[in-house]
């Protein structure tokens, strides 16, 4: 068709050639169901994606920010330290300008090293001197140690205590690691021994006792008499005559007055009121006297007050008494004991000890003698 057909042909023959072809009927078309949740699902993940990348350069930056103002504040606290830096060495070159020269440097150290031998040589003579005096100290204590114990020995008569007191005196010679103390150690040791094989009687323990008996004797009671016959003579008069008024009055009488003419014993009188304290009072101060005596070691005086004791029981007392007897059986069997030793004497020991100091101090002397002789020489 080499014309242009007009529109109205175009359609008449379109609708002439649909009419006369059969025209199937038009398939549904199918919904972009899927492709649209793939397009939302991506655009999703997208932007997660995009937000974390925000979120993480938001962090980034944060981390940045706070790196920056710890790197602010290092400056500053540098810059700080090199202030305080600037101002030390201004006042150590300050100093410096301030010491003296490297000559009298040098005068100052020498003198510096004389003084410090000097101080050495005064440290020795000092440390010899006190030394010295130090030992003299000890030996002092010693010899008066001896002589406590010999004082102990001669007054008191304690061992225990003497023995302890040489053994102080051995020991500080032995301290002393001196040769030259062989005698007087060995002195010392005949001494000790002494000491210890003397006899050492208990007199603590036998003083608590005669306190034991005076206290018992402070309570000791009389005991009173029993007759064994009935009125005695009167009783025999009134049996003689039973009717008459003689006898009656005779049996009375019998009741408060006994005689007894052929009597085996002494019916001594009973003790009581002042009498009875007396009697306890001369016990007791005979007791204490022995207590003395027990303790000071005097053997005389201790028999003495015990046999006072003794006297005064059985002259007031009677004998039927079971308490009085066992005090004088007592009493018999304390005067048995000794109270008294012989003490070895220590006055050896003494010597041999006030002869070794004596050569000590001699010596001592002689060397220094030599010493300020030998200073004394150019």
């Amino acid at each position: 068709m080499s014309e242009a057909t007009p529109p109205q042909e175009q359609q008449q023959s379109v609708t002439d050639s649909t009419s006369s072809t059969p025209v199937s009927p038009p398939s549904a078309p199918r919904p972009p169901k899927a492709r649209g949740n793939g397009l939302a699902f991506c655009a999703l993940l997208v932007g997660a994606a995009g937000a974390a990348a925000g979120a993480w350069g938001l962090w980034q930056l944060q981390g940045l920010q706070q790196r920056e103002q710890q790197q602010l504040e290092q400056l500053q606290q540098l810059m700080g330290q090199t202030a305080s830096l600037g101002q030390a060495s201004q006042v150590l070159e300050q100093r410096v300008q301030q010491l003296p020269p490297a000559t009298e440097l040098d005068s100052q150290r020498r003198l510096l090293s004389q003084l410090q031998g000097d101080q050495q040589l005064l440290n020795q003579r000092l440390e010899s001197v006190l030394g010295a005096s130090r030992q003299d100290w000890r030996l002092a204590e010693a010899e008066h140690l001896l002589r406590l114990a010999s004082l102990r020995l001669s007054a008191l008569q304690d061992i225990n205590s003497a023995e302890a007191l040489v053994a102080g005196a051995d020991e500080i010679l032995r301290s002393q690691d001196d040769p030259a103390a062989f005698a007087a150690r060995e002195q010392l040791a005949k001494s000790l021994e002494a000491l210890r094989t003397t006899f050492d009687p208990d007199r603590t323990g036998l003083f608590l006792q005669l306190g034991a008996l005076r206290d018992q004797a402070a309570s000791l009671n009389p005991l009173n008499p029993n007759f064994a016959t009935d009125g005695g003579v009167l009783g025999e008069l009134a049996a003689s005559e039973p009717t008459s008024w003689w006898a009656e009055w005779l049996e009375v009488m019998s009741r408060y007055v006994r005689l007894d003419f052929n009597a085996a014993e002494t019916i001594r009188p009973l003790l009581a009121g002042q009498s009875l304290g007396q009697v306890r009072l001369a016990l007791s101060m005979a007791f204490e006297q022995a207590q003395w005596a027990a303790l000071h070691g005097h053997t005389e005086v201790y028999q003495q007050a015990l046999r006072q004791a003794s006297e005064v029981l059985q002259g007031h007392f009677n004998a039927e008494n079971p308490d009085s007897r066992a005090l004088a059986a007592r009493i018999d069997e304390l005067r048995q004991r000794p109270i008294e030793v012989q003490v070895p004497d220590l006055a050896d020991s003494l010597v041999a000890l006030q002869a070794y100091i004596a050569r000590k101090q001699s010596a001592r002397e002689a060397l220094g003698s030599d010493a300020e002789s030998q200073e004394a020489r150019p």
